[in-house]
Parts: C-alpha cells; structure tokens; sequence
C-alpha cells in the first residue's frame, strides 16, 4: 500500500497538473463556455475513460520492466527525469492559448464524450507521461508494482474529474477571465513547470539515495 503522505503529494501535484492549459482542459473549457457545463463534463468524462487505456498500457509495462531487471526499473525513472525536465522547459516557454472556438458546429453528448476518448487515446504523450509520473511514487517494499500503478492511475483519473468538472461548471467567468488575461495562462503555465523540476528532483533524490 501507498504511504498516506505520498499518496497526498501524489494528489497535489495532479491537481496542479490538470489545472496546468493545455489541449483537454482548453478543450473542456470552450465547450462549456459555448454550450454549457453539460457539454464540459460530458468531454471530461470521455478524457477519463481514455485514461483507463493508458493506464492498463502503463501498469502492464513497468511490471514487465521490473520483472526484468531492477536495474531497468531504475533506469526507466532516470529516463523519466529527463522526460520531466523537457515538460519543465515546454511550460517555461509556453505562451497564451486562444480560448475562441467555433460556435457553429455544436457536437451531440455521444459525440462529445466519444471526442473525449478519442482525443486521449490518440494522444501517446499521456502514456510517456503516465510512464515517466506514476512510477515515482511507486516502490517495491509497498507491493505489487501493477497493483499500485492502477491506484494511481485511478486516483488521477478523479482527480481529473473533480478539477475538469469544476472548469466546466465556472466555464463562462473562467473562459472570459483567461481571455482578458491571457498572462494568467502564462503563470499556470509555469506553475506546471515548477510542478515539473520538483518531480525530476524528487526522482533524482531518490535514485542516489539506493
């Protein structure tokens, strides 16, 4: 079992994660702020279910690195580092995103959720991302690997769901807030960043202390 207190880190930082712009959330806010917070919730839902695949695919995997060698386990975080660090420098230089979208092609609730899933399992970034995150605050003295990668998994899946559901609801001021201040963007841009380093520095931390 996860230690309690690295399970709540786990959580902030996931929370700081989807709180970060990026494509998703960006997504789910113009939807609700075009159609209200049904349509963001209906995208979240489906950005959620895609989640599931990538988790599978994740836990699967380091399982199987494990198994194979302590040594690759290691090396897979130490890989992760350098991952981590390359998102820190991608948020540092991120600029504002343009949160207009087109008003004339209203999508039905099956085909927003459908979107939602689509858009996540297309997308191999979020497994790299799943692959290089979730082992950190995995170890073998707290049990099965895979067992602890789908509690992760989980937890950040409704986490997800609580911050992308809670965009959707405040869609309309949200929306025009980050459109006036399009800095604000910017700031949670390198929030994320910071999140970033703390986790490589984390991992490093780690790794020279075995």
């Amino acid at each position: 079992m996860i230690p309690p207190d690295q399970l709540a880190a786990f959580v902030f930082v996931s929370i700081a994660l989807a709180l970060a712009p990026g494509p998703d959330n960006i997504f789910v806010l113009t939807q609700s702020a075009l159609y209200g917070p049904r349509a963001g919730i209906l995208v979240t839902l489906g950005l959620c279910t895609g989640l599931v695949f990538h988790t599978v695919l994740v836990a699967a995997g380091v399982a199987a690195i494990l198994l194979t060698s302590a040594f690759a386990f290691g090396l897979l975080k130490l890989v992760g580092v350098i991952y981590l660090l390359y998102l820190a420098w991608l948020a540092f230089h991120a600029s504002s995103t343009n949160l207009k979208a087109d008003k004339a092609r209203p999508l039905s609730h099956f085909q927003l959720y459908r979107r939602g899933i689509i858009m996540n399992i297309t997308n191999p970034k979020v497994s790299i991302f799943f692959l290089a995150f979730l082992p950190q605050f995995t170890a073998t003295a707290n049990g099965p690997i895979a067992h602890q990668i789908f509690l992760l998994g989980g937890v950040f899946m409704l986490t997800t769901l609580l911050v992308f559901g809670g965009v959707a609801v405040a869609a309309g001021g949200l929306g025009s807030w980050l459109q006036r201040s399009q800095k604000a963007q910017v700031y949670l841009h390198r929030i994320a960043g910071f999140v970033f380093i703390g986790l490589a520095a984390k991992l490093i931390s780690v790794n020279l202390s075995r």
